[in-house]
């Protein structure tokens, strides 16, 4: 079994599953957990418009893209926690989320990507992500 490099791969090649392995991947090494946590909020016109719009019921749009947005922000920040450890993977990545009210009315909203860093090597015992080449399971993220 080939030993983990030492230089991290670009987050780009950094491979993120729900499962707890991967099919034909050997973990040659877990790095430890690892986390990405982003906050966003609405401008307070979003706001005002999303509350009347609550009130009279319907899609919330403007809402769904921030937490959407949120979602992404915080699988980047994975990402780079995962490759500052030296990993290619996560394994059984999950979400967290909340709302919180940073004052004057202002909802804040919260999401926190995290799983376990590992270092992942192909059936061949070639790294599973080297920098600058696509993994064999291609881009899981």
């Amino acid at each position: 079994m080939a030993e983990p490099q030492t230089a991290a791969p670009a987050t780009a090649d950094i491979v993120i599953v729900t499962t707890n392995d991967i099919p034909g991947a050997t973990v040659a090494r877990v790095l430890g957990p690892c986390y990405g946590t982003a906050v966003r909020s609405r401008n307070i016109v979003g706001n005002v418009l999303g509350g009347l719009r609550a009130m009279f019921g319907g899609s919330q749009t403007g809402f769904t893209q921030m937490i959407s947005e949120t979602r992404d922000e915080a699988l980047q920040a994975l990402r780079a926690h995962a490759a500052a450890l030296g990993a290619n993977a996560v394994l059984a990545m999950r979400f967290d989320s909340g709302e919180f009210d940073a004052g004057q009315g202002q909802a804040m909203n919260e999401v926190t990507a995290y799983g376990t860093a590992v270092w992942i090597e192909a059936p061949n015992g070639a790294p599973a992500a080297e920098p600058g080449r696509q993994s064999p399971w291609g881009n899981r993220g």
